[in-house]
């Protein structure tokens, strides 16, 4: 009796899994990636060529457009309002530390009068923001 020899498959690659796991990856970083964004204040952060990130969440966010207005988590504050609003979060969240996003056409000594303010109010540490260029050659 003469059985027929069945023809062996070459083992293929099917595309579909692989663009299910590529689908997969792509929402996993999306849904991971974390964004600082200040809402509805445009700023231009000067440019750097170092990266430094600061993950961590115990932080207040300040933000100073080009006019010198400080805004802190949306909300504009009068420069006179400052010390006690900062003093106010500090004290509800047991927050030590300043990230000052400042516009890079703000005049140095506004900035310098805010980073002041902000210690004098008890802030321990002032982060200053700034965008990473990468390794651009200006």
């Amino acid at each position: 009796m003469r059985f027929k020899k069945s023809k062996d498959e070459e083992p293929r690659l099917g595309i579909a899994p692989l663009i299910d796991i590529v689908f997969l990856l792509l929402i996993f970083f999306m849904v991971t990636s974390h964004f600082d964004v200040a809402s509805g204040v445009r700023i231009r952060l000067p440019k750097v060529t170092k990266r430094i990130i600061d993950r961590s969440d115990n932080k207040i966010t300040l933000v100073m457009d080009k006019e010198g207005s400080v805004y802190i988590e949306g909300k504009k504050i009068e420069r006179g309002d400052l010390r006690t609003k900062l003093e106010a979060i500090i004290k509800e969240r047991n927050l030590d530390r300043l990230v000052l996003q400042a516009d890079k056409d703000v005049r140095h000594g506004r900035v310098v009068e805010v980073m002041d303010i902000a210690k004098s109010a008890g802030i321990d540490s002032v982060i200053i923001a700034a965008q990473w260029q990468g390794d651009r050659i200006l």
